[in-house]
């Protein structure tokens, strides 16, 4: 399990490297619950380099926050690849002032999964401006804190990559 410590030392990382190319970063989050905006609002001097986070739980909140298609959600469900890339586009979207995002949704439990999305899954994208989508799912084991610290390290970790990327400016 992702200790406090390592999610911050993640968190300082990313600030550095996002510092370091004069970037900002937006975040959506669903399963995580605002946890990732709140790791990285942790680290002191965030302000240059965090925009902004919004947590979109429901899927009207998803629709109207940050423009996820009806159709989407309808067809693919809230916790899919094709809903994760709407979020993290509409987060772009959002944010003009964000060069970078991430958007998590998952089932996070003890309740709410099914044979086809069992607790534990989680979507996440990643989007730097100007590019598409990236997403991967995982499968977390244990219960909703450790999913959902997983979750929040995977999603800082990703940015860290996405924003280690000679493309960011």
């Amino acid at each position: 399990m992702a200790t406090d410590t390592e999610l911050r030392q993640l968190a300082e990382r990313l600030g550095a490297v996002l510092v370091a190319r004069g970037s900002k970063v937006a975040v959506a989050e669903s399963c995580t619950g605002g946890w990732v905006a709140k790791t990285i609002t942790d680290v002191p001097g965030c302000s240059g380099w965090f925009d902004r986070g919004v947590v979109t739980y429901s899927n009207a909140a998803k629709q109207e926050l940050l423009g996820v298609p009806d159709g989407t959600l309808s067809e693919h469900g809230a916790v899919s690849a094709a809903t994760v890339e709407a979020m993290v586009t509409g987060a772009l979207t959002t944010a003009p002032g964000a060069d970078l995002a991430v958007a998590i949704s998952g089932v996070a439990g003890p309740d709410g999964g099914t044979p086809t999305r069992p607790v534990g899954l989680v979507w996440i994208a990643w989007a730097r401006r100007g590019h598409p989508p990236v997403a991967r799912c995982s499968q977390f084991e244990g219960d909703r804190e450790v999913v959902r610290r997983a979750a929040v390290a995977a999603a800082l970790s990703g940015l860290i990559d996405e924003a280690e990327q000679p493309e960011v400016a």
